[in-house]
């Protein structure tokens, strides 16, 4: 009973975790774009956040890790 639970635990982290990493890369990643002055031409700029690629870095190998700990759980029969 407690391993599965477990095994849902961490299923459950890995997906929250994977879905907010996905949400942090994107909020690190910012496009501004400039329109033509008569010298220059139009262009795109874009600004990486580190702190925010950072965590979700950091969230994907948290992901990884649960996924690792949930095929252990799942594979190793109890004894």
């Amino acid at each position: 009973m407690l391993r599965r639970a477990w095994i849902a635990a961490d299923l459950v982290l890995v997906a929250a975790c994977a879905m907010a990493a996905v949400a942090m890369w994107r909020h690190g990643i910012e496009h501004t774009w400039f329109l033509p002055m008569p010298p220059q031409p139009g262009f795109e700029s874009t600004h990486y956040s580190g702190p925010w690629l950072a965590l979700a870095a950091v969230l994907v190998a948290v992901a990884g890790l649960a996924a690792i700990d949930l095929v252990a759980r799942a594979v190793v029969r109890s004894r």
